[in-house]
């Protein structure tokens, strides 16, 4: 009787967990962010109808059913193999994926105090779920069969790369660990994830608080379209009649190049260059302190002497002492062309008796006086070729010169968008018409936005459960003008333009297999980018699409021969700024972390490699958010000076080439090497089948106008 009776609940008690379980799945088939993305273009998101209330309970459901498919792969009683381990693997997450997107529209573009406290419950989660993925030791073991039988086996190319490249991911994040090691790590990650949380929301919290209002007769020096933007974002800001500088580079950059009140370019530069750094509750100084103690000590458990050594041993770099070699290469020369340019920028402000010395505030605006004087360029008349909307024709006309795409609007609301300025094209092959995804534009700035510009995926290409189209997204704060007004950018916004629709191409080119092949080597992932920006420069987009905004003529070959002469002007201001960024990423990774204090430490440092004092890190250490609100580049921002050496090194290969930068057998091979593989092979040696040879720092120094070293 009692084992009936037993039985009995046993029964009910499974039933019950069946018909929660079912409740669960019904209540999660009208959750907005796990639909399956319907419509046209093999399914796009449904931007249109998410709701943040079913962001949390999505996310958790999704890491559910993931976590689910890994255990069903680790479990599993057949021998290990590539198929039923690695193939397995990259097809488990989908939906996980889905709700990422989502995620970092509210994250990145749209971001709220109530998706704040959304994320700061949800990124300790999303620690843990890597962790127990990272850290599940018969998934490993399947694994590691995989990859010792594949140094044996004939694996295909793109088959032997991603097991590598799975192998060594989980390497690198404890899988070797003992239990209570790895218990230790995945504590470590969750209040990592916590801590870069609070630092990005810290500076998204000063850049939106901190705005300089100005007054009517605070107005000399600006442009009567810088002048129409900030009228009209004062008015956003419910301050009609005043003009508003928000706190962002794009909106910060002209104010200092153009203002002739010298205490207003104090404030503005103060507001910009102390966030994260106001000993208030948004002060991110502390959160440094914690970020580095526990980088440290958990790459000390997996036997580095430092986290940068940990870092780089899977990018071009390989460790830290290759990286700094590099930085410091440059270092000499970038601060003698810096003593240059403010010298030269002395002499204007003492020939207008402006009884001053050169501070940081001051070095924009007199650079663009010597700008003006030595070759007679004046930004200003610049930006009235620089019309945000034909510089999108230009980099589509760019796609399709090197790509064959081309880029249709989509204006029959078939696909929606997550804010009414995002625009969307489709993507074809001009040679056949055939479907390669979508490119979704976000141009402009607005309050929950963060700053600067950016490229993503919403889904990437692959080939291995039939081919998918790409949705690909850049991103950008350009301030939006009045009803009617053009958008005029800078030069620099406009390389800056050009650069991400490079990760955009880097994307939409891809033609690889396996998901984990879409990622990136990051001191290499920027080549491509930085590469693109050389294509501003050539005559067909000059002439074709720099046109005056309200005459409509091309841009005069006076003012372009103006243009590429001055393209070399203030190099020491640029490369200096980011290497101080760059050096000191390397420093606070290789230096004990118990001896840091942020504030002294920035100080010392740059006092001990001479920093002029006229300037400052383009990135300080309290708002430095490739670093401290994520790990993608921290002991990375020295990337882009890598990846610039290639490019820099490419781009002499384009001007040598009988076709300049439309060759077209040297455009083949960049879309065949550079582009197509993203990471299905070696860096290193994709550059030597593009190029026929490694790049040299040489080509660097001649395309900044540094000495080139005597011992090359």
């Amino acid at each position: 009787m009692k084992i009936y009776s037993k039985l009995i609940v046993l029964s009910l008690l499974t039933l019950s967990i069946a018909c929660k379980q079912k409740s669960k799945e019904n209540s999660m088939k009208e959750n907005s962010l796990l639909k399956e993305w319907d419509g046209p273009y093999q399914g796009v998101p449904n931007f249109e109808s998410m709701n943040l209330e079913d962001l949390e309970p999505a996310m958790d459901y999704a890491i559910e059913k993931h976590l689910s498919e890994i255990q069903d792969i680790a479990n599993s009683t057949e021998p290990a193999t590539f198929e039923n381990t690695i193939e397995a693997m990259e097809r488990a997450g989908k939906l996980v994926d889905r709700v990422y997107t989502y995620y970092g529209i509210w994250s990145s573009n749209l971001s709220s105090d109530k998706f704040r406290e959304i994320q700061q419950k949800l990124s300790p989660k999303l620690s843990d779920y890597q962790s127990k993925i990272r850290q599940n030791e018969k998934l490993f073991e399947r694994i590691k069969t995989v990859h010792d039988n594949s140094l044996e086996e004939n694996l295909k190319p793109q088959e032997q790369r991603v097991v590598e490249l799975v192998y060594k991911s989980f390497e690198m994040n404890g899988a070797n660990l003992n239990d209570e090691d790895k218990a230790r790590y995945a504590e470590i990650n969750k209040e990592l994830s916590k801590y870069y949380t609070d630092f990005s929301n810290n500076i998204l919290h000063d850049e939106e608080n901190y705005v300089t209002f100005l007054n009517e007769d605070q107005l000399s020096g600006l442009s009567d379209s810088f002048i129409k933007s900030a009228k009209k974002e004062a008015e956003r800001q419910e301050k009609p009649g005043q003009y508003a500088i928000v706190n962002t580079r794009s909106s910060m950059d002209p104010f200092l190049t153009y203002s002739d009140e010298r205490e207003l370019r104090e404030k503005v530069w103060r507001n910009y260059y102390s966030r994260g750094d106001n000993e208030d509750e948004y002060d991110n100084n502390e959160l440094i302190k914690k970020i580095l103690k526990l980088r440290d000590e958990r790459v000390k458990l997996l036997g580095y002497d430092n986290y940068a050594q940990w870092r780089l041993q899977d990018r071009m770099a390989k460790n830290p002492e290759n990286a700094m070699n590099l930085l410091m290469a440059v270092w000499p020369p970038a601060i003698a062309r810096v003593e240059e340019e403010v010298e030269d920028m002395q002499e204007v402000a003492n020939d207008e008796n402006a009884e001053i010395e050169i501070e940081a505030w001051d070095y924009r605006y007199y650079a663009e006086k010597v700008r003006q004087e030595k070759y007679d360029l004046d930004s200003e008349e610049v930006k009235n070729y620089l019309v945000l909307d034909n510089l999108t024709d230009a980099i589509f006309y760019v796609a399709g010169r090197l790509f064959d795409f081309e880029f249709s609007e989509i204006t029959d609301g078939s696909v929606p968008v997550f804010h009414e300025n995002v625009k969307v094209f489709e993507v074809t092959k001009s040679t056949d018409g055939s479907h390669v995804g979508l490119f979704y534009l976000d141009p402009y700035a607005r309050k929950g936005k963060r700053s600067g510009a950016w490229a993503t995926t919403y889904r990437s290409y692959t080939s291995f459960d039939g081919e998918t189209n790409v949705l690909a997204s850049n991103n950008s704060n350009f301030v939006k003008a009045g009803e009617g007004e053009p958008v005029l950018v800078s030069w620099d916004d406009a390389e800056t333009f050009f650069h991400e629709f490079g990760h955009a191409l880097h994307f939409l080119s891809a033609d690889v297999k396996y998901p984990t092949l879409n990622g990136g080597v990051r001191d290499y992932t920027e080549f491509q980018s930085q590469l693109l920006e050389r294509w501003i420069y050539t005559d067909e987009v000059i002439n074709s699409y720099l046109k005056h905004h309200e005459t409509g003529e091309p841009m005069p070959k006076e003012l372009i021969a103006k243009i590429k002469k001055a393209s070399k002007f203030n190099q020491g201001f640029a490369t200096t700024e980011f290497l101080a960024s760059a050096i000191m990423d390397m420093k606070y990774h290789t230096t004990d972390p118990s001896e840091i204090d942020p504030k002294t430490f920035e100080k010392e440092t740059l006092d001990d490699l001479g920093m002029p004092k006229e300037l400052v890190m383009r990135h300080r250490s309290p708002h430095f958010g490739h670093v401290f609100s994520g790990e993608g580049y921290a002991t990375g921002y020295y990337g882009y000076l890598w990846a610039d050496v290639l490019t820099s090194d490419a781009a002499e290969a384009f001007a040598e080439a009988e076709g300049g930068f439309y060759d077209e057998t040297l455009s083949n091979k960049l879309v065949e090497f550079l582009f197509a593989p993203r990471n299905a092979i070696d860096p290193a040696e994709a550059y030597r089948l593009f190029r026929g040879k490694d790049a040299e720092i040489d080509a660097l120094m001649r395309d900044r106008g540094f000495p080139v070293p005597k011992e090359n």
